[in-house]
């Protein structure tokens, strides 16, 4: 083997080494960085209050809110229930209604130009302003609350999926067309594969926007005393200047975004990692 050939070698073998270290040093920072700067603000957070002396009442002390957490586990966990399952059904039901519809709409022009502008006119209403009339309409606070979430979530599946419906290849169409392809078939091999990434980034937005009209619906309804699940415990803890109880409702909430987010991600990775370049792993 000649020097030029070992030198090369040496080469390759030194810059795999080097990959292999930044994707181990990205690995770590990853978690590592989110949580240093978690504990920086957390910490702070404490200091101030304790150094400032801060009455509970303006801000409470992260060690208070976590005693909140605890204390109260039992009256915060059913609210977060009922929370948690009105945002999937709400999530669920926006999936089957949107998709069908962007289906309905790509395959007949007439039934698109007829129900998309309805379908534009609900996603532009305020859900604050519809949601006393669903409480007046509808006898169970937790269907209008779901009616409400429901709205919120539904355009971002139906628009994404409608330029995903629409956004498969030209060339490809033409070889479909060609070999005589039934309207089925078309959809089915070509129309729905290419629609899945866009699907899957929708689905990503309607997770959060579901949990956010959740929310609103239960802060409208449960001032009617009709009080659903964590968004109505934190109305009523406001009420009562139980502000310990009005943050650990509100952390909760954050902390069901951010779950329902990584799980929305996880979807979206689990059908696309093998296939499509948004989740193809780049080499560094």
């Amino acid at each position: 083997m000649t020097t030029l050939g070992i030198e090369s070698e040496t080469a390759i073998d030194v810059e795999e080494e080097r990959r292999e270290r930044q994707k181990k040093i990205y690995r770590v920072a990853q978690w590592m960085l989110p949580s240093l700067v978690l504990l920086f603000m957390v910490g702070g957070w404490q200091a101030y209050v304790t150094i400032a002396e801060v009455p509970h009442y303006i801000l409470p002390s992260p060690l208070l809110i976590g005693q909140t957490l605890i204390n109260d586990w039992g009256l915060l966990w059913p609210a977060m229930a009922v929370t948690g399952r009105l945002t999937m059904l709400a999530l669920l039901f926006a999936i089957i209604g949107g998709l069908s519809m962007a289906i309905a709409f790509t395959q007949s022009k007439w039934v698109e130009l007829a129900m998309f502008p309805y379908a534009v006119v609900l996603q532009v209403t305020p859900v604050v302003a519809i949601a006393p009339l669903l409480q007046i309409y509808v006898d169970s606070a937790f269907v209008a609350a779901l009616l409400c979430a429901w709205l919120v979530a539904f355009f971002p599946i139906l628009s994404n999926s409608i330029i995903g419906l629409k956004s498969a290849d030209h060339n490809l169409q033409d070889l479909f067309k060609i070999y005589g392809a039934t309207k089925w078939q078309k959809l089915r091999y070509l129309a729905l594969p290419s629609a899945l990434p866009f699907f899957l980034g929708g689905l990503k937005i309607a997770g959060g926007l579901a949990l956010i009209g959740a929310v609103v619906a239960e802060f409208v309804i449960g001032r009617a005393g009709t009080g659903l699940g964590l968004a109505s415990t934190l109305l009523e803890a406001s009420y009562r200047f139980n502000f310990g109880r009005l943050y650990a409702a509100l952390i909760l909430i954050s902390v069901m975004g951010v779950a329902i987010f990584g799980l929305m991600s996880l979807i979206s990775y689990c059908f696309l990692f093998r296939w499509h370049e948004s989740a193809l792993k780049k080499e560094a």
